[in-house]
């Protein structure tokens, strides 16, 4: 479904732009082609996870997920700038393309809304970018500092906002909930990132599904698209984990759970001695048709 606009023509002019005011030059004269029926087609997966099972099999409902991921490319890119830099010796800095309210006016643009501020942590809404490990080893999750704004596109989550937290080593481990793999996305600064399109050549990477989480009156809906009969689909139910691999059924059930809901490990598998045989292992899960069991949903 053809809206005379397109992500991906946005993310490769932010990416090869080398000179000044890339927010006049490149984002405005694309967001002028953006109103309208662009903004309108974006609007129709933003109600509720209810959208998913009427337009999954669609074309346009495909092309609005891959859509989605693309557009959540550009976010990503344009948010390096704000993560903690890179372990890895002599990493560059990446080049800031937008100031954070350039960034929001963006995507507000398109009809989304930033995540209101909040004190307490929520997984749904908050990603760990930087662990401060607490003194009491079970001291919960609390929120020290945001890093970059979350955005919401009606009841659908289209990014997390960035967040530095104190807590303790039995809840979120330094060096495991801030830089274990990321996966559902595609880059970030500090830390490896794990998704669909990894892999795939220049055009079929963009054909990649966006990972769609709704909050409704009656609960999140994690992974929506997963609700969708599709081949392969691993209900997470601790008694009847579903058609997961020997490197997943080594997770536990709370370890699946977590890596569900934030997107990545906390702590050190309980398992970790017997993963260590399998080396790719955090890059070899593929958590992407995940659900949560209705109970839990």
């Amino acid at each position: 479904m053809s809206h005379g606009v397109a992500a991906r023509e946005l993310y490769e002019a932010l990416a090869r732009h080398d000179g000044a005011e890339p927010y006049e030059t490149v984002v405005v004269q694309w967001l002028d082609r953006a109103q309208g029926g662009y903004r309108a087609w974006l609007a129709t997966a933003a109600e509720d996870g209810s959208w998913w099972t009427q337009n999954a099999t669609e074309p346009g409902g495909r092309e609005l997920v891959w859509e989605l991921y693309a557009l959540h490319r550009v976010s990503d890119l344009l948010l390096l700038p704000f993560q903690p830099p890179a372990d890895q010796p002599g990493s560059s800095d990446p080049r800031p393309l937008l100031s954070e309210r350039e960034y929001l006016d963006l995507f507000t643009s398109l009809g989304m809304t930033p995540v209101a501020d909040g004190d307490a942590f929520d997984p749904f809404l908050h990603e760990i970018a930087e662990v401060e490990q607490a003194d009491d080893p079970h001291a919960p999750i609390e929120i020290t500092e945001l890093l970059w704004p979350g955005l919401m596109l009606g009841r659908l989550l289209f990014s997390r906002a960035g967040v530095r937290i104190r807590a303790g080593v039995e809840i979120a481990r330094r060096g495991v909930a801030d830089r274990s793999p990321l996966y559902w996305t595609f880059r970030r600064r500090h830390r490896p990132t794990v998704d669909l399109s990894q892999g795939w050549g220049r055009n079929s990477q963009w054909r990649t599904d966006f990972r769609l989480d709704y909050r409704t009156p009656t609960g999140d809906r994690l992974n929506a698209a997963a609700d969708h009969p599709i081949d392969g689909s691993a209900d997470l139910h601790p008694d009847h984990p579903g058609n997961l691999s020997p490197e997943e059924r080594l997770l536990t059930p709370g370890e699946r759970r977590t890596l569900l809901r934030h997107r990545c490990l906390l702590r050190r598998p309980e398992a970790a001695d017997a993963l260590a045989g399998s080396p790719a292992w955090e890059q070899d899960l593929m958590p992407f048709d995940w659900r949560l069991p209705d109970c839990e949903s």
